[in-house]
């Protein structure tokens, strides 16, 4: 793993590096001249440290946006517009995802796109779904699938690029069937905008042309290179006009044929091709997985927060929602620090209670969550993970000191036969939440895993230029299927499974009146969990609004090193973490949280500074 970056003063391209506040608010201000001044800290590797899925780019002012009727946060402009116009053609929340969701396939290909997957959730007015369009492993892959011929676990960058990580996609089949249930506009008329915009070309903007940048391995892939660079080996430049043919192709293949364009025939023909065909890391993706692959509709979990709340989130094979509530659950039963904020920062005491409650979370994730369809739930249930007595007995290994390293409880009394897993890289994202004219809502993050997935692009079959990349999700399994005791961890790999995530798509309802009041999520890998219990804490615990919740800096816990953001935190702040036994490391922690917030005259949308989300209604 390489040390974390980071950004040591640098100018972000196209603009000036400054901290946003609210429109108005000079809460923030002194921040944006800290940033200018931080050093680079880049300690040793540690493998408890997470290796980001996109390095930062930059940060850019956010005023936040009160609308009056419908919303939509996503991460591109472009993305955003396509859904705001579905919604204004009288279209549901569903349909102005699909055309979001395409779109972004084209405008933030690192991130996400209709080689990857997805977990959303639906709130129609009287009941939240949960829906599943997480990846699956090939029937032909076994427990053994990331250990070289030396027996050993692959290096991340060994089982990552190329085909070996590959998984089912499961994207566009997941819009498809909500789109059944909860559509309202043609399929054809939602996919329109990103083929329109594949044909004519989008401006290359800051963001992806600085993923490009620090890239060191898309250029090998054929395809890829010939869209991504220029004949120099060069990134094309922020402004340039990008224009996929291929992969306007393949969209009008799917708006005439949906799903089955990409999971049958000529496409997955092509991916299967170049999966199976890599010339130094091949995967075993057939055509009959992805002709196969199926789409759950999951039980949502809904959880109570301080009796005032019920946050709803994705069951596993998600790990998100259970451990963000563990994490909240356990500050809830810690005695209250008084001043969590100091000068608009988490202060020392609450970030010990916070990173403490997060090592235990985590402690857990690693050893019980994993595909529910292979996977017994601990105690006969996820929500044993969340039970007030199991927490209360957890909440009290926290003290002054740093426990260090926490170990798994057992939820229920049992002991458990499974090994945890073992600490490696995570990766992610991109989040869309929608709320449309009828008040029905949504939230989505989907995925290709790494950035640029698996550094591997098809073109559907049509001999054109672009092309869409494929996903590594495999790597999300555990590289080890056994402990050295012979325990099997229950995130290894295994035929038909889906690989463990920390994707967390989260609707907020009031609880006694079941109102819906917020929709947010965030991609981030791993960090997904902290970015997303920051914003709850900050908007229903502090009393901030959305945007100033996803302004506050970064922080976290991995069972490892406690996180904090880079040029965010005082010297004092970290003198007293460490005072308590914490290893501090500070570092970019680049979020890209979206959030739409209920208020007396409609929503209040926010979106991160980190990326180039934004939201859009009216």
């Amino acid at each position: 793993m390489t040390p974390p970056r980071c950004a040591c003063g640098a100018s972000p391209p196209g603009g000036q590096r400054q901290w946003p506040g609210r429109a108005g608010s000079t809460a923030f201000a002194g921040l944006a001249a800290a940033l200018l001044l931080v050093a680079c800290v880049a300690p040793p590797p540690d493998p408890r440290l997470p290796d980001l899925p996109e390095g930062a780019s930059g940060l850019s002012a956010k005023p936040g946006w009160s609308v009056a009727r419908f919303a939509v946060a996503a991460a591109n402009p472009l993305a955003a517009d396509a859904g705001v116009r579905v919604l204004k053609a009288g279209g549901t929340a569903v349909d102005a995802a699909v055309a979001v969701q395409m779109v972004l396939a084209l405008v933030e290909p690192q991130s996400s796109g209709i080689g990857g997957g997805a977990f959303l959730l639906h709130w129609d007015g009287h009941a939240v779904q949960a829906w599943d369009g997480r990846e699956t492993a090939p029937a032909a892959i076994d427990e053994r699938l990331f250990i070289g011929a030396d027996g050993q676990p692959l290096h991340h960058e060994q089982a990552v690029v190329g085909g070996r990580a590959v998984g089912v996609p499961g994207a566009v089949r997941l819009l498809e069937a909500v789109h059944r249930q909860h559509g309202r506009l043609p399929w054809a008329q939602l996919v329109q905008p990103a083929i329109a915009l594949a044909e004519q070309g989008f401006a290359l903007g800051p963001r992806l042309h600085a993923q490009l940048q620090g890239e060191t391995m898309l250029a090998a892939d054929a395809q890829a290179r010939a869209y991504f660079y220029r004949a120099d080996g060069q990134p094309h430049p922020v402004g340039h006009v990008l224009r996929n043919p291929a992969l306007a192709a393949v969209l009008r293949r799917i708006a005439a044929e949906g799903s089955a364009a990409l999971h049958t025939g000529a496409v997955a023909a092509d991916i299967v091709r170049r999966v199976q065909g890599h010339a130094s890391n091949p995967g075993r993706l057939s055509e009959a997985d992805l002709a196969g692959y199926a789409v759950r509709l999951r039980a949502p979990i809904c959880t109570d927060w301080k009796q005032v709340y019920r946050v709803c989130g994705m069951p596993p094979p998600s790990s998100g929602h259970l451990a963000v509530m563990q994490i909240l659950g356990l500050l809830e039963r810690l005695p209250p620090v008084d001043q969590p904020l100091h000068r608009g920062v988490p202060g020392a005491d609450w970030l010990h209670a916070y990173a403490e409650a997060s090592r235990l979370a985590f402690a857990d994730r690693a050893l019980f969550v994993a595909d529910p369809d292979f996977v017994d739930a601990p105690a006969g249930g996820w929500t044993s993970l969340l039970d007030d007595a199991y927490l209360r007995q957890r909440a009290r290994l926290i003290g002054e000191r740093s426990l260090g390293t926490a170990r798994p409880g057992q939820p229920g009394g049992q002991r458990s036969a499974l090994a945890p897993q073992p600490a490696q890289p995570e990766h992610g994202t991109s989040h869309i939440s929608i709320v449309d004219g009828e008040g029905h809502a949504l939230a989505m993050t989907t995925s290709i895993e790494a950035a640029f997935g698996a550094r591997l692009m098809s073109d559907g079959g049509t001999g054109l230029a672009g092309g869409f990349l494929l996903n590594n999700q495999l790597s999300d399994f555990s590289r080890l299927p056994a402990d050295a005791r012979g325990r099997p961890i229950a995130n290894r790999a295994q035929p038909g499974k889906r690989p463990r995530s920390s994707m967390n798509p989260t609707l907020v309802f009031e609880r006694r009146s079941g109102r819906l009041l917020m929709s947010l999520g965030s991609p981030g890998g791993a960090a997904i969990i902290h970015f997303n219990a920051k914003a709850l804490i900050g908007t229903f615990d502090w009393g901030l609004d959305a945007q100033q919740a996803i302004n506050l800096p970064n922080f976290g816990n991995f069972n490892g090193p406690t996180l904090l953001e880079a040029g965010r935190f005082g010297a004092a702040t970290v003198a007293a973490l460490k005072a308590r036994g914490h290893a501090v490391v500070e570092m970019d922690l680049t979020s890209g949280l979206q959030a739409l917030q209920r208020t007396p005259t409609g929503w209040f949308g926010g979106a991160d500074p980190r990326r180039e989300g934004v939201v859009m209604g009216e």
